[in-house]
C-alpha cells in the first residue's frame, strides 16, 4: 500500500535528479527584478499619479467598506507589521535547519543558526524596502479615503513586501518539515496570508494596487536570491555550496 509522503517523519529521501544550474535558479529574482524595474519606472514615469487600473479598485474599496469588513481588514493587515513577520522568519529558519523533524533541529545544532540568518534575510530585505520607498516617495491615497493609520510613502507597499518575505520564509521552513503535501499544503496558507495582507491595503484605502504589486514583486525578487544559500547552510553544505535548493528539500 503507498505511504502518503506527507506523513514522513525521517529525513528526506536522496535528491531527484541533477541540481538545476546557477542560471536556472537565479531566473526568478532577475524576472521579478525587470518586472519591479518596469513598474517602478512606469511609477515614476508620471511622477506617481496613479493609473486606471490603481483607481477603479481604490474607489470600488471606499464604497464597499462597511464597519465589519473594515475592522476584519485591520486585523489582517496587521499580519504584515509589528512581531509577526520576525517570528515567521525566526520559526521557518528554525525548521529549515532541523530538516524534516523539529527536533532535528537540535540533533544537528543548525536550527538557531539558520532562524537567525532567516531573521537577518528579513531585516536586510526591510531596509531595502525602506530605503525604495524613500527614495521612489510616492504619494498615497487621499487620507480621507483611509481605513486605518499609517505614515510613510506608499510604494512599494511595506506591509505587503513585509508579509511576503516572512510569509515565504515561513513556508520554506515547512517544505524542509514536512517535504509532503502537508508541508505543500502549511506552504500554501503562509502564500494565502500574504495575498490578504497586500489586498488589505488597498481596501483599507492606504495603498495603490501598484504599490502592493510592487510590494509582491520586491519580496519574490528577495527571497528568489536568498533562498539557495539560506537552504545550503541549513543543509549543512555551507556558505561555499550556496547552490540551488535541494529537491528533496520538498
Amino acid at each position: 500500500m503507498p505511504v502518503d509522503e506527507s506523513d514522513a517523519t525521517g529525513p528526506a529521501g536522496p535528491s531527484r535528479g541533477p541540481a538545476p544550474s546557477p542560471a536556472r535558479w537565479l531566473a526568478l529574482p532577475a524576472g521579478c527584478a525587470v518586472a519591479f524595474a518596469l513598474l517602478a519606472w512606469l511609477v515614476l514615469a508620471r511622477h506617481g499619479t496613479p493609473y486606471g487600473p490603481d483607481t477603479g479598485p481604490h474607489r470600488w474599496s471606499v464604497a464597499h467598506r462597511p464597519h465589519t469588513m473594515a475592522t476584519a481588514a485591520r486585523t489582517v493587515t496587521a499580519l504584515g507589521t509589528g512581531p509577526f513577520p520576525y517570528l515567521a522568519a525566526v520559526l521557518g529558519g528554525w525548521l529549515a535547519g532541523g530538516g524534516s523533524t523539529a527536533r532535528g533541529a537540535l540533533r544537528t545544532g543548525r536550527g538557531l543558526p539558520t532562524a537567525l540568518l532567516a531573521l537577518v534575510v528579513l531585516l536586510a530585505g526591510q531596509a531595502v524596502r525602506t530605503g525604495l520607498m524613500a527614495a521612489f516617495r510616492r504619494a498615497r491615497p487621499p487620507a480621507a479615503d483611509w481605513a486605518t493609520h499609517v505614515s510613510g510613502h506608499s510604494f512599494p507597499s511595506g506591509h505587503t513586501a513585509s508579509s511576503a518575505m516572512a510569509a515565504g520564509l515561513l513556508a520554506w521552513g515547512l517544505l524542509r518539515w514536512r517535504p509532503g503535501r502537508t508541508g505543500r499544503l502549511l506552504a500554501a496558507g503562509c502564500a494565502l496570508v500574504a495575498l490578504a495582507v497586500g489586498c488589505t491595503r488597498v481596501y483599507l484605502g492606504v495603498h495603490w494596487p501598484t504599490d502592493v504589486l510592487g510590494g509582491w514583486l520586491l519580496a519574490a525578487c528577495w527571497l528568489g536570491a536568498a533562498l539557495p544559500p539560506l537552504t545550503a547552510f541549513a543543509a549543512g553544505r555551507g556558505p561555499a555550496a550556496s547552490g540551488p535548493p535541494d529537491d528533496s528539500a520538498g
